[in-house]
């Protein structure tokens, strides 16, 4: 889309802006692998929940009060400091157009989630992408360096979506020691649940509001629980910041049935644990499997893998979808494979085999390092 073929006067930067581009949808022949979903369906008790629910008549509680109370209990803060939005990416974007606008800058690391360059433009504000290190984790120290009298917000995305690795603790501390205290620091962890690495950053248990003021944690019921269908998502922070998000914030836009069935989530939680627990394991058993057919893969803590296919991504993404795995390329960088039915993860190792053998010797995809 460009401006010479609007028929209204658009802003340049969203002319240009290419809408959000979701994950392939899959055939019923297909495994959908493209947009790290659950491969769990919700609990029992879960859809109870949904049943049970009436009122949709009735415009919802705008401030999902009910789940705000429940997770400000969980995490030992006051209610106030809890924000619920329609997804953590939603939270995300209120944040940026809070605190960034025209002139302004947000730093973030890159490649990571592939809405951050867009959420920033809409915002007004400039995009400074830090590349990440050779093996996908955040070069925190260039991010740090990147930051100039212009930022207002800095992204850290743990785990990295999508190359896999974390942030640890120590070195999340370290960048904020680096950063001027007025500067936002949204820590998105909607894959935090997944995590096995003691050494990660945790967002909700271990940055203590009180001495971190300018940290706000974003986490999902979209992925660990299983809810991506009824967009959910919450964020941890100072009540004024999150206040500023609210101001921005699409007046009801989290439903009913998805506060109750986030509360009914919370409630079977230990279920949902022993769900993620089994997710885990077959990440692992993925990565092992594709490390020993001799690809180069990241870290992986989330709930999906990456592989750096390169100038290969568009073939190797093909070769896949031909086999009925419908896998997320980005093109020029890599795939993405979330982790999916046992089944799956069977099949995304026999076709990535035959993909591997076929990559150039010197392939930076090839080989672990």
């Amino acid at each position: 889309m460009t401006a010479d073929d609007l028929p209204i006067r658009i802003r340049p930067e969203i002319a240009a802006l290419p809408p959000y581009r979701q994950g392939k949808q899959a055939g019923p022949e297909s495994f959908k692998l493209s947009s790290n979903e659950n491969p769990f369906e919700p609990l029992p008790s879960v859809v109870d929940a949904l049943r049970a629910a009436d009122g949709v008549n009735r415009y919802p509680d705008a401030t999902a009060s009910r789940l705000r109370h429940r997770l400000a209990e969980r995490f030992g803060v006051l209610p106030d400091e809890v924000h619920v939005g329609a997804g953590s990416v939603s939270i995300l974007s209120q944040l940026l157009l809070a605190a960034a606008g025209p002139g302004d800058e947000v730093v973030y690391a890159w490649r990571s989630f592939e809405a951050y360059p867009g959420l920033v433009l809409i915002a007004g504000a400039t995009p400074i992408e830090v590349p990440l290190t050779s093996n996908g984790r955040h070069d925190l120290t260039a991010m740090a360096a990147a930051v100039t009298d212009r930022t207002r917000a800095v992204i850290v995305c743990s785990p990295n979506n999508p190359t896999g690795p974390i942030v640890t603790q120590a070195e999340f501390d370290a960048l904020l020691a680096e950063l001027p205290p007025d500067v936002l620091v949204i820590l998105d962890e909607a894959y935090a649940e997944f995590v096995t690495d003691p050494e990660a950053v945790d967002g909700l248990r271990t940055l203590g509001l009180d001495g971190r003021p300018n940290v706000v944690a974003l986490r999902t019921f979209s992925k660990a629980y299983g809810l991506a269908g009824l967009r959910v998502g919450y964020a941890v922070g100072h009540r004024r910041i999150l206040d500023a998000a609210r101001s921005t914030a699409i007046p009801l836009s989290v439903t009913a049935h998805s506060e109750e069935a986030a509360l009914a989530s919370l409630d079977a939680e230990s279920e949902l644990i022993e769900r993620v627990r089994v997710i885990a394991e077959r990440r692992d058993r993925l990565v092992a499997g594709l490390r020993a057919q001799g690809w180069r893969v990241p870290e992986a803590q989330g709930n999906f893998v990456w592989l750096a296919t390169g100038e290969e991504t568009s073939a190797a993404a093909e070769r896949f979808e031909e086999a009925g795995l419908i896998v997320r390329p980005f093109a020029g960088d890599g795939v993405r494979i979330s982790v999916g039915e046992p089944e799956a993860v069977d099949k995304v190792l026999s076709i990535a085999a035959s993909v591997v053998e076929d990559l150039p010797e010197d392939h930076p995809g090839r080989k672990l390092a």
